[in-house]
């Protein structure tokens, strides 16, 4: 053969001795990882902290504008879904390699130090403070907030239908009846009553009303339950 076949690994090194200093390649490998690790650390530590009044600065010509969005939008699902929308220090759940590899990578294409993150995630993800799955934000200032990463799996598509009957009393006092209703309608004819009239029928529903409202109170009072327009933002277990 005329020419000798090409080695591409001693290629490769030759480039790499071309651009660094093959005597000093090991310590600059070493002072990357360093300062990596030491920057991924600060990021953990802004985690898992929450200064007062946090304003990120971005460069807005870096920024996505599908991933903003403001706390009233945030607030509408949070409530529609039951979700909490709290910082990030009372997610009790470890934040996955990809969440901090996009905060590195938002701190290094804009710049800046992000600080002050916040999550949107089911009540069960968070570790709330008694008073007796995830989208992590980051506060862009006037009520904004800018969509770093979202992990986990999607929520039951029925679960806003599900919640609705948790958005408010009236909701569910709304659930109470259909329930009541619906074993009213179970009840086998002539258990209560020899006769079957309309009076019958409505002692027969306030008598099952009264005691499905009855376990409702008493559920809600016994496990500390909310209604959704009251915890959204609430960090006790209770509130």
């Amino acid at each position: 053969m005329l020419f000798p076949r090409t080695n591409i690994q001693d290629k490769l090194s030759k480039r790499r001795d071309k651009e660094f200093d093959p005597s000093g390649w090991k310590t600059q490998i070493e002072q990357v990882f360093k300062e990596d690790l030491r920057h991924e650390e600060r990021i953990v530590q802004n985690l898992n902290t929450t200064p007062d009044l946090v304003t990120n600065t971005f460069d807005f010509d870096q920024l996505e504008t599908h991933r903003i969005y403001h706390l009233d939008q945030i607030k509408k699902i949070c409530i529609d879904y039951r979700l909490r929308f709290l910082d990030a220090k009372y997610f009790k759940g470890k934040l996955p390699s990809k969440a901090l590899s996009s905060i590195k990578e938002l701190e290094k294409k804009h710049k800046t130090e992000l600080k002050g993150f916040k999550i949107i995630a089911p009540s069960k993800l968070f570790k709330l403070e008694n008073a007796d799955d995830p989208l992590l934000f980051a506060p862009m200032g006037n009520d904004y907030f800018y969509l770093v990463e979202k992990w986990g799996n999607d929520l039951h598509p029925l679960r806003k239908i599900m919640m609705w009957f948790f958005k408010s009393f009236e909701n569910l006092l709304f659930l109470t009846f259909l329930v009541s209703l619906l074993l009213t309608f179970m009840v086998p004819n002539g258990l209560f009553s020899k006769t079957n009239n309309t009076a019958t029928f409505i002692m027969v529903f306030l008598f099952m009303f009264k005691s499905v409202a009855a376990i409702v109170i008493f559920y809600g009072f016994a496990l500390g339950k909310n209604f959704n327009t009251a915890i959204w933002n609430s960090k006790y277990f209770n509130a």
